[in-house]
């Protein structure tokens, strides 16, 4: 089933404009003259995403918008007028408009803007049936400024080939993030292949990148296909990039070039057919002027930064993080699902996480196993948790 797309506009001659070229591109296409007509059709019809001008005689656009957004908050709605100004676009924003275009309407920035609004509804949609599954897929959950803001990048950069370079301090969910933009780019349906640079010696690192012919690592070693080679037709994610040593960074920048590589002790050349997202925890910038990074290879990888929020940075998602954790580690034990104090939130709330995400899991997880009773105290919150007044 196509998307439905919801046109609202005063001028005939837009509508009808719009509506050609969305048909083409196989959208089902609806249209309304005002904000109550949209409003109906919006009840009735349920479209995916709403094209909704600004300036209509009756109720507004930012009217319009507003009704919309109280019973259907995840709809999609993108804003457009003939007369924008920051005034205009921001009070579009604040009432929870996905994007905001100015008449002339671009024809490639339409289309951008609708599949990016499109993509980020998928993405909210992903992340609520994700909050039922492992801790791990969950620790981007969460309504925070900082987490919308980063669901967005997410929705942007994910059906584009460009490299993605991922960064985040320990623990914040570059993980999570890489495997959320395979899934909503252009290969779902291939592999995806995760290297962490951090954990493999040095001396191994090319073979499990390249792979390696039959006696090339030693007489008993068997051909062995590496991670470029197994991710074919999908996504290689290289976590903590920042580790990898120079020899090796210059493999990749060749391979990314080249789009092609050989095993190790092999005279064939594979041609390479892989997306290639990078995350880091490092300053990549201070690693080049140290001499540790290549900068050509940070260039190529840098094509899009996705920049994950540490979770003192978005403090609103705790007690919703908090709940899932729960949630996850009473289906884990098979026990009954335990809660917290309010004042354990705030505790939660006044703590600057060093660990992030994997430290507030860790911490409910211990919790979920120790505290015998039901409900979680403040009496059971280890001291570095507490603030001195606590």
């Amino acid at each position: 089933m196509y998307p439905a797309v919801l046109i609202v506009d005063d001028e005939e001659m837009i509508i009808e404009s719009l509506e050609g070229i969305l048909s083409d591109d196989g959208f089902e296409v609806l249209h309304a003259f005002n904000g109550y007509e949209a409003l109906k059709k919006i009840e009735i019809e349920s479209p995916d995403i709403v094209l909704l001008d600004i300036w209509m005689p009756g109720m507004d656009g930012i009217e319009t918008l507003k009704e919309i957004k109280k019973n259907h908050p995840t709809l999609p709605v993108i804003m457009i007028t003939g007369h924008g100004s920051i005034e205009s676009a921001v009070d579009a924003t604040k009432a929870g408009a996905f994007d905001f275009l100015e008449k002339p309407l671009s024809i490639n920035r339409v289309m951008l803007t609708i599949n990016n609004a499109l993509n980020f509804r998928r993405l909210e949609e992903e992340n609520k049936y994700l909050r039922k599954k492992t801790i791990e897929k969950n620790s981007i959950s969460g309504s925070s400024p900082a987490v919308k803001k980063l669901y967005k990048e997410i929705a942007g950069a994910a059906p584009s080939e460009a490299s993605i370079l991922i960064t985040g301090e320990n623990g914040t969910g570059k993980e999570l993030v890489a495997k959320t933009i395979h899934q909503l780019s252009l290969r779902p349906e291939g592999p995806i292949v995760i290297v962490n640079c951090a954990a493999i010696p040095e001396e191994n690192i090319d073979s499990e990148l390249f792979g390696h012919e039959k006696g090339a690592m030693g007489e008993d070693t068997a051909r062995n296909k590496g991670k470029f080679e197994l991710a074919s037709g999908g996504t290689l994610f290289l976590d903590e990039i920042g580790d990898m040593n120079l020899k090796t960074q210059a493999k990749i920048l060749r391979a990314i070039e080249s789009k092609t590589f050989q095993r190790i002790g092999g005279g064939r050349t594979l041609r390479m057919d892989v997306r290639i997202l990078v995350s880091t925890n490092k300053d990549i910038e201070q690693e080049i002027k140290q001499g540790n990074f290549r900068e050509d290879l940070y260039y190529r990888l840098n094509v899009i930064p996705i920049h994950v929020p540490a979770l003192r940075e978005r403090k609103k998602d705790i007690s919703d993080l908090v709940d899932v954790f729960l949630e996850t580690s009473a289906s884990q034990t098979t026990g009954k699902k335990k809660k917290v104090t309010e004042q354990v939130i705030d505790a939660f709330i006044n703590y600057d996480w060093p660990g992030n995400v994997r430290e507030l899991k860790n911490l409910i997880e211990r919790l979920s196993i120790m505290v015998q009773d039901d409900l979680v105290d403040l009496k059971d919150i280890p001291h570095p948790y507490l603030k001195s007044d606590e």
